[in-house]
């Protein structure tokens, strides 16, 4: 029996960079699972529309966002997108974020920025308890850039985020923050480095590039990580969400009417 398609939604841009980069990780997804067939549909701004991707879609599909939270588009249209596709056996996987490997690919990028983990401007020992106050030396800080959303769920994901880049990064301080939301990218910076800490990064909670990848990334007075593109890490929890989604069909099978949203 053909495996479901996995239908990739992404939210699209105007930048022009930002459908190269999606395609690029669709890429590292196939070469993980090369007779699974993959589409894209976009949420708007870029084609393919998801409704034309469903609409040349035919038997079963599970749709991944390619997004990081439980933002609007996840609870609402990619589930009512679903449901007007009515001759599909459609499921709704859950968003990408919150997940180790999302936080893996994150702190990589902050590698890749120039981020050196354990030093500062202030000398080693950078690790849990190096946060000192302000005067005292307080060492580095990362800011946590993402979108922002009303939906208070999509706000607690990227503070889960947040709490697991931190872990990683060995207790460094990870600070929210947002592109459309409160508190901004640019005041999260002033308010660490109001507190001492004088290397600040800002890691991009990002897809793909676009206007408000940017505008995080020009806030950042150190190293400004890139989006997160077609990371090798973020091509596994594509297919990841993708077996869970499946997985839960085959344990509460559901038909499209009563199609249910999959969450982390």
């Amino acid at each position: 029996m053909q495996q479901p398609t996995l239908v990739a939604v992404a939210h699209g841009s105007r930048d022009p960079r930002a459908l190269p980069a999606v395609l690029a990780l669709l890429d590292r997804v196939r070469e993980l699972r090369p007779r699974l067939h993959v589409r894209l549909g976009h949420v708007e701004l870029n084609r393919p529309l998801l409704v034309d991707t469903l609409r040349n879609t035919t038997g079963a599909a599970v749709l991944v966002p390619l997004l990081l939270g439980r933002g609007h588009h996840v609870k609402r249209d990619l589930p009512a997108a679903a449901a007007r596709a009515a001759y599909l056996d459609t499921r709704v996987a859950a968003p990408l974020g919150p997940h180790p490997l999302l936080v893996e690919a994150l702190y990589e990028r902050l590698l890749e920025a120039g981020w050196t983990p354990g030093t500062d401007a202030s000398g080693p020992g950078t690790g849990r308890g190096a946060d000192r106050g302000p005067g005292r030396g307080a060492g580095p800080a990362v800011v946590l850039a993402a979108a922002g959303s009303r939906d208070p769920d999509s706000a607690a994901d990227t503070r889960r985020t947040a709490a697991l880049l931190s872990e990683r990064l060995g207790g460094v301080p990870v600070v929210p923050a947002y592109a459309s939301a409160s508190p901004a990218v640019a005041d999260a910076v002033r308010a660490l480095t109001a507190r001492g800490h004088h290397r600040v990064a800002v890691a991009s909670y990002f897809t793909a590039p676009g206007r408000f990848a940017a505008q995080s990334a020009a806030a950042a007075p150190g190293p400004a990580a890139a989006p997160l593109g077609d990371h090798p890490a973020l091509a596994r929890l594509v297919l990841r969400r993708y077996d869970e989604a499946l997985a839960r069909q085959r344990t509460h099978p559901a038909s499209p009417a009563r199609l249910k949203l999959a969450t982390a």
